[in-house]
């Protein structure tokens, strides 16, 4: 076997230096909160004959 040279050892460990990095991205949790609030209301004020108008059987 031929010895690895610097170059593809300097390569290698730089590969495994950049797989290690993590970014950390930290939402407020109350303004996660409000925001899945808002979202939540948004779908839940959907018109009951919204599902019959698009062919949805009726009961």
């Amino acid at each position: 076997m031929k010895p690895v040279s610097t170059w593809a050892a300097m390569l290698s460990l730089s590969l495994a230096m950049a797989g290690c990095v993590t970014i950390n991205i930290y939402f407020p949790a109350a303004a996660a909160e409000k925001a899945a609030d808002r979202i939540i209301d948004e779908v839940w004020q959907l018109k009951p004959d919204a599902a019959t108008k698009e062919g949805a059987p009726s009961r």
